[in-house]
């Protein structure tokens, strides 16, 4: 039976003024690598805040990332932009530092024709011998690809497979048995357990950062079939979950990251900036699902 794999969503580390700190960066990559032992980490996606990134900000990412994980876990670079010569550039970057997989956003905002969509995939690919994952988060993007579409997507052997950020579970079943093949990691942390019944490959995850441990407790009880003791894990991990929402959870992932051990910063404007509540609120969420 193969592993589930448990990817982090790499966090980027700022100074209070929008700086990035690259070695808060290198501090989160240890972390994910010696003590959350994930098997990789999902770099410049939402949680590392990278739409709010210029290209050289987000290459400074990567290229940190890179090195510090030196070969030792696998790297997924999200290359996608609503600017198609940014996400060219990205994802040639990455290709030439040695990311194995790239990935990108479906491109938002504008309502694009699937059409539309194809072709930027398409030309994301032309120029790199690498391959990607599509990021389906309907969500955020309001773009909600059907089971031919992605069929007609995957036309395209470079793309390999979905980090699936979305609560369709109808839709993850079709696409599941339609694609037996293909690469699917579950991207929504509080359904990590339903998307296991279905059968996904493992899971991408902002919450990863601080519960890979539980994470993988979790998926290893729903393989030996102890479905009582992976709700148990999957209820804990969602209390915790709620928690964080209620204080604010970007900023709240980089307190409790503090508590520790690991000085990840601030987020970065327009986001909220840590308030003497928040911080409080922090503290209790470590000391309540992770303080030994």
């Amino acid at each position: 039976m193969t592993k589930k794999l448990l990817y982090a969503a790499q966090m980027t580390a700022f100074d209070k003024d929008g700086n990035i700190n690259l070695d808060g960066i290198r501090a989160l990559v240890r972390y994910n690598i010696d003590v959350n032992k994930v098997d990789g980490l999902y770099v410049c996606g939402s949680t590392g805040e990278a739409f709010m990134l210029n290209t050289d900000e987000k290459k400074q990412v990567m290229k940190t990332v890179y090195d510090e994980a030196n070969g030792a876990i696998d790297l997924v670079a999200q290359v996608g932009s609503l600017n198609l010569k940014e996400a060219k550039e990205l994802a040639k970057y990455a290709t030439d530092l040695g990311y194995p997989k790239l990935s990108a956003v479906t491109p938002f905002y504008y309502n694009f024709t699937f059409e539309q969509i194809k072709n930027y995939y398409n030309e994301i690919l032309k120029d790199v011998d690498n391959k990607l994952l599509i990021y389906s988060i309907p969500a955020l993007t309001g773009v909600a690809l059907t089971t031919d579409q992605f069929a007609e997507l995957f036309e395209n052997p470079k793309i390999i497979g979905i980090k699936y950020t979305n609560a369709d579970f109808y839709l993850l079943e079709r696409v599941r048995n339609a694609f037996p093949d293909k690469l699917i990691l579950s991207g929504f942390d509080e359904m990590l357990l339903p998307a296991l019944a279905l059968n996904v490959d493992g899971c991408i995850g902002s919450t990863y950062n601080l519960n890979a441990p539980r994470v993988r407790a979790e998926m290893d009880a729903f393989e030996a079939g102890d479905i009582e003791k992976a709700r148990e894990l999957q209820h804990i991990s969602n209390d915790m979950i709620t928690d964080l929402i209620a204080n604010d959870i970007y900023p709240t992932l980089k307190l409790v990251m503090k508590h520790l051990g690991v000085d990840a910063g601030v987020v970065k404007k327009p986001m909220s900036q840590p308030t003497p509540e928040m911080e409080a609120g922090a503290k209790a969420i470590y000391e309540k699902y992770f303080k030994n």
